[in-house]
């Protein structure tokens, strides 16, 4: 019998034909996020935020600025998964309830935290790491709506300025990703060939 992890790896598509009478209460959209939030990040700062379109209004403000994309507002909901620029501060904050809970020698924080100090002051490595966690956070997304019966489309096309000022995101948040959940509409294509591991793969 097949790993049913390992099924829906398999059996994943990108949706573009989603079903706009499907709908997702509060409560199925957090329960979309709390396993989300799941995802690695470096430091533990889990340094992402996600904003759940969910309003014909919000939804149509979105598409005009994924160029029209269709399945921003024909899905259940679209999320604006955004990266947060890491604050090394945040660490101890992050860290305390895994000290609390002894899994965490408490004289370990100070040497995270000035880890993460160095390695984001550089402008670069703390945008890098923005869109990193990001990135992690809505493959994670995408899995656990695949697992709970749903369907999902990332999108890359959108203007990014546009969403930011649009959707009030700070000036430290980065809007990487925009992901579609929802129930599929027949039609949709199967998953797309992937490139021999040949092509992609080095073991040394």
């Amino acid at each position: 019998m097949t790993n049913p992890t390992l099924a829906l790896i398999e059996k994943r598509v990108s949706a573009n034909l989603f079903d706009d009478t499907h709908t997702l209460s509060d409560r199925e959209i957090e329960e979309l996020i709390r396993l989300a939030t799941r995802a690695p990040s470096a430091y533990n700062l889990q340094n992402w935020r996600f904003i759940a379109v969910r309003t014909p209004e919000s939804k149509a403000r979105l598409r005009a600025l994924a160029y029209g994309q269709a399945k921003v507002e024909q899905a259940a909901v679209t999320f604006i998964v955004c990266g947060t620029l890491p604050d090394h501060a945040a660490v101890p904050v992050r860290l305390r309830p895994f000290v609390e809970a002894g899994f965490m020698p408490s004289d370990m924080v100070s040497g995270w935290l000035e880890g993460a100090r160095g390695q984001y002051a550089d402008p670069q490595l703390a945008r890098d790491e923005a869109v990193r966690s990001a990135t992690l956070g809505a493959a994670t997304l995408i899995y656990a709506a695949e697992a709970l019966d749903l369907a999902s489309g990332p999108m890359v096309g959108f203007d990014a300025g546009g969403v930011a000022r649009a959707f009030g995101l700070a000036a430290d948040e980065v809007p990487v990703m925009l992901v579609a959940v929802g129930r599929a509409a027949p039609g949709n294509w199967p998953q797309k060939p992937r490139r021999p591991l040949i092509d992609v793969l080095e073991i040394s």
